[in-house]
C-alpha cells in the first residue's frame, strides 16, 4: 500500500511539472514584442520609448537636469550628466590616467610649471594628454620638494618643452600638461 502511494505521488508530481513547463512555453506577448509591431518598430529606426512624453520639472523638484536644485547645493558637480555640463563632457574625454591631475587647483598647476620649467630634461616634443612619448625622450623623476608640495606628482616623471611641462606615468604616456598661465595654449593641453 505504501509503495502504491509513493508511486501515485511521484506520478502526480511528474504530471504537475509537465503541465507547468508546457504553460511556461506558451507564447506571451510582452511590451517589447508589442513595440516591435508598430510601424517604426518594424523598421528599426526608432527606439520604442522615443515618443514618450517628457515632463517639465516641477516647481519644487529636488533634481533638475541631473543637478541638485536645493539651496546651498554645490553647482556643476561630477554627478551632473555630461549632456547638461560642459565640464563633465570634457572630463568624459580624458583618459583615466589624467584624472590624477584633474582636481588640481590653479596654484598647484602653477607650482608644477614653475618648479620644472627651468629644468631641462632632454629634448621633448610637444605632446598632448594620452600621447606615448618615444624611447628617445629623456624623462626625469619629479623632485622630492615638488612631490611634497603637490603629492599627486609623486612617482611621475617629467619632460620639458619650450613652453610646457609634461608629466608622464610609468608607461611613458603623458598624464598631465602644464603651461604658463600667461601664455595661451592651443588645443586640449591640460586636464
Amino acid at each position: 500500500m505504501r509503495r502504491d502511494l509513493l508511486r501515485t505521488g511521484a506520478f502526480a508530481l511528474a504530471f504537475a511539472g509537465s503541465v507547468g513547463i508546457s504553460a511556461a512555453q506558451q507564447p506571451q506577448r510582452s511590451q517589447q514584442d508589442n513595440a516591435q509591431q508598430t510601424p517604426s518598430g518594424k523598421m528599426g529606426k526608432e527606439e520604442p520609448s522615443s515618443h514618450a512624453a517628457t515632463a517639465q520639472p516641477q516647481q519644487n523638484a529636488v533634481f533638475v537636469n541631473g543637478a541638485l536644485a536645493v539651496p546651498d547645493a554645490p553647482a556643476n558637480t561630477d554627478t551632473v550628466p555630461a549632456k547638461f555640463s560642459q565640464k563633465n563632457a570634457a572630463d568624459d574625454e580624458l583618459i583615466t590616467i589624467a584624472y590624477t591631475f584633474k582636481t588640481l587647483g590653479d596654484d598647484e598647476r602653477r607650482a608644477i610649471y614653475e618648479a620644472l620649467k627651468g629644468q631641462q630634461a632632454g629634448s621633448a616634443f610637444n605632446a598632448d594628454i594620452g600621447t606615448e612619448l618615444p624611447p628617445g625622450i629623456e624623462l626625469r623623476p619629479v623632485p622630492d620638494d615638488l612631490a611634497a608640495r603637490v603629492p599627486q606628482t609623486k612617482d611621475y616623471s617629467y619632460a620639458v618643452t619650450h613652453d610646457r611641462v609634461l608629466l608622464v606615468g610609468t608607461s611613458r604616456v603623458v598624464a598631465g600638461v602644464f603651461a604658463d598661465a600667461n601664455v595661451p595654449v592651443k588645443g586640449r593641453r591640460g586636464p
